[in-house]
C-alpha cells in the first residue's frame, strides 16, 4: 500500500478508518478519519477479566491523529469515509450497549471506565453523547 491511500486499521483492540501518511518496514502511519469500533476497555493481556492490577480505560484514536500501525493490520477501504465524530457516537454507544447486556464484574467495570471516557469525549469535541 501507499502514501494516500485508504484504509481501515486495527490499533489497540479498536478499528478505524484512515489515510496512509507513512509507510515504514512493517508498519504504515495512518492518520484517523473514522471509528469503526471503539477499543474495549480493561487489560489487554487479560481479557474480559475485572481483577487485574490495572484496569486500562482506552479512549479512541482521536480525529486525524496519526498511529504507527503494524502492516498485518492494514487493509484497503472502499467505500464512503463517515463523518469522525458521528462514527465515534455510533462506535461507543454500540460498545456501551453490548456491556450493559453483560452482567459480568467485566461490564460492570468496563462500563465505569466508559463514564469517565464519554465526559473526555464531551469535553474534547464539544459533543453531547
Amino acid at each position: 500500500m501507499n502514501t494516500g491511500e485508504i484504509v481501515t486499521a486495527f490499533y489497540k483492540t479498536g478499528k478505524y478508518i484512515g489515510e496512509i501518511t507513512a509507510v515504514r518496514p512493517g508498519q504504515y502511519t495512518v492518520r484517523i478519519l473514522a471509528v469503526l469500533r471503539h477499543p474495549a476497555q480493561g487489560d489487554l493481556h487479560n481479557p474480559k477479566t475485572a481483577d487485574v492490577p490495572f484496569f486500562h480505560e482506552r479512549k479512541a484514536l482521536a480525529h486525524r491523529e496519526q498511529a504507527n500501525i503494524p502492516e498485518n493490520t492494514v487493509n484497503p477501504y472502499e467505500g464512503d469515509i463517515p463523518d469522525y465524530f458521528e462514527s465515534l457516537d455510533t462506535a461507543f454507544h454500540k460498545l456501551k450497549s453490548k456491556l450493559e447486556a453483560d452482567d459480568s464484574a467485566f461490564a460492570e467495570k468496563s462500563l465505569d471506565a466508559m463514564q469517565a471516557i464519554q465526559k473526555e469525549y464531551e469535553l474534547m469535541y464539544n459533543m453531547t453523547f
